[in-house]
């Protein structure tokens, strides 16, 4: 029987089984080097938006150059429950298409391009002494997704970070109508009583034993509301709050 060498399979694999960009699954171009060492193609390369870096330090909006980090003038009237907040991506284009096939397909080979990529940055952002709280999610969209989305972000930054998570810590509590169906002032106050810590939070904490910082972690920040009530409730913890989501939308940005 005729058998192929170990490095003749090896030559023909990208062309039995191409490789295909993780974010828009389309094949790339194997007789050309990629463009990136993770194999993203150019198109979605380019359509991949740094969050910018002139923000308030306290809530993430954008600023001018001259007056960051803040604070803005919203958080000198309101200062918000969070120290920080930090962002990496701007949701749209490349990141929109990895984030919505994570969250609506269970697609998360473009989530993880994002996270490998964007590595050096997530360390320099968190330690291995940090504690990660995933936002909670209602049971009902969970059940249906059959994934928490913010619990697994945790996890994967962890896996990069070396940071501690604890899912346990802050709970959802009732019904509340979805925050996409909203609009900016309906959002503001519609998670107003939608978080609580568990009773036994101390015991947790204790646990944890943290060393650190406590981040409030989310995928997706519009208004920034669902991390300000989250982080309002992590304030009875005593214990300085940072907020991270991975995207923010352009209209905020």
């Amino acid at each position: 029987m005729f058998r192929l060498s170990t490095r003749l399979l090896q030559h023909l694999q990208p062309y039995i089984f191409p490789p295909a960009c993780p974010i828009c699954q389309k094949n790339l171009n194997i007789d050309q080097p990629t463009p990136t060492p993770y194999g993203c193609c150019a198109d979605c390369l380019q359509g991949i938006h740094i969050a910018p870096t002139n923000t308030c330090f306290h809530c993430g909006v954008s600023m001018p150059e001259s007056l960051a980090p803040g604070p803005c003038g919203h958080c000198l009237t309101q200062p918000p429950p969070q120290k920080h907040t930090r962002n990496l991506f701007v949701y749209r284009d490349a990141v929109r298409t990895a984030l919505l096939a994570w969250k609506l397909q269970g697609q998360s080979t473009g989530l993880h391009w994002l996270l490998q990529s964007s590595s050096p940055t997530l360390q320099q952002i968190f330690s291995p002494h940090d504690l990660l709280i995933p936002v909670p999610m209602p049971l009902y969209r969970m059940r249906r997704s059959g994934l928490h989305h913010s619990a697994d972000l945790c996890q994967r930054i962890a896996q990069v970070t070396s940071s501690q998570v604890c899912h346990t810590l802050l709970r959802r509590t009732g019904n509340h109508t979805r925050q996409s169906a909203l609009k900016g002032k309906q959002r503001l106050s519609n998670l107003r009583k939608a978080f609580t810590l568990t009773d036994d939070y101390q015991i947790q904490l204790a646990n944890c034993n943290v060393q650190g910082k406590i981040w409030v972690v989310d995928d997706i920040l519009t208004t920034g509301a669902t991390l300000r009530h989250a982080c309002k409730v992590m304030k009875k913890i005593q214990h300085p709050i940072f907020a991270f989501a991975l995207a923010r939308t352009p209209s905020n940005t």
